[in-house]
């Protein structure tokens, strides 16, 4: 894998983890979020389908046992994989009662899953749910680790597309799920137009300053029947160009801590569901750009974290 040469890739420390190539398989629970139903917010961010960010999941009245027997037999038949990780993914899987999560919860524990993930906001996340998920992991001895959407550590950027939280309920939920010892994988839309660069360099560190273990970085969608659609389409808003995209994921990489995992450089969505996405370009064509100006540049994850541990100051 060219990649690893540039940045800590999440496959690779997966299969160095459990000796084998580890797969995720995707659940869509019947969910929502608090900036949906009226607790924080309505409408959704203001770049969340309908369908939220499971684009190409099952159907979430299926039965999580029968989400996860047909995902794994494809993937199991199509990589002859072992070990699965069962992923929450689609909206906000702590948004639900207690009970009805816990039964989620060990609906996931299958044949041959080594670990759970769950994805969800920050402002989602209390000590009930994570009891929980304590207890499955010591029960089966599986790994647990919490996916946050963060978006942007800009707070009138999460007001403007509708996040219903700011830093303060990331840094909260980041504080409270290390107690626990979970690891944390932090999402972030690194091409938001409200955001400069700044924020984007600002973001690595704070995620660096946290230990959070892992990072997924996402290009903006503009997703049918939106309003983020609407805004495009009256072009009150001007999406960043794919140079752009890449001379921000660049800079995140190297601000941010060598050990931290990048578990994704960018995106996919399917064709049937956006106005646009990741300028009608594959996602591994984008990467391949990334990597070729690293290579030209010598540049590495983490070159430029030097600013932990009282090193920011370097006058004495």
């Amino acid at each position: 894998m060219r990649e690893l040469n540039f940045y800590r890739v999440y496959s690779n420390v997966l299969k160095e983890h459990y000796g084998e190539k580890v797969y995720k398989i995707p659940i869509n629970l019947p969910v929502t979020c608090p900036n949906r139903d009226g607790n924080v917010g309505r409408g959704g961010c203001i770049y969340c389908g309908d369908m939220g960010a499971g684009h190409e999941l099952l159907d979430c009245e299926i039965s999580v046992k029968d989400q996860f027997d047909s995902n794994s037999k494809y993937i199991q038949k199509r990589y002859n994989a072992k070990k699965f990780i069962t992923y929450y993914q689609n909206f906000s899987n702590t948004y639900l009662p207690i009970e009805k999560f816990k039964e989620y919860m060990h609906a996931g524990v299958q044949k041959n899953v080594v670990g759970l993930s769950i994805s969800t906001r920050p402002d989602c996340i209390n000590s009930d749910y994570l009891d929980v998920l304590k207890e499955i992991k010591e029960t089966f001895n599986l790994e647990i680790d919490i996916e946050l959407g963060l978006q942007s550590v800009n707070r009138k950027t999460l007001e403007i597309i509708n996040r219903g939280h700011g830093l303060a309920e990331y840094l909260d939920a980041v504080l409270l799920i290390k107690q626990y010892g979970f690891k944390i994988c932090t999402h972030l839309i690194i091409d938001l137009p409200w955001d400069e660069l700044e924020d984007v360099i600002e973001a690595a560190k704070i995620l660096s300053a946290l230990k959070i273990d892992s990072v997924k970085l996402h290009s903006l969608y503009i997703v049918k029947n939106t309003k983020l659609e609407k805004l495009y389409n009256r072009h009150e808003i001007m999406l960043l160009s794919k140079d752009e995209y890449i001379k921000r994921a660049i800079n995140f990489l190297i601000y941010v801590d060598k050990e931290m995992v990048i578990q994704r450089l960018i995106g996919r969505a399917p064709e049937k569901d956006t106005i646009t996405a990741n300028w009608n370009t594959s996602w591994w064509k984008i990467k391949d750009e990334l990597l070729d100006y690293m290579e030209e540049h010598n540049l590495k994850q983490g070159q430029k974290c030097d600013y932990l541990g009282g090193r920011a100051l370097r006058k004495y």
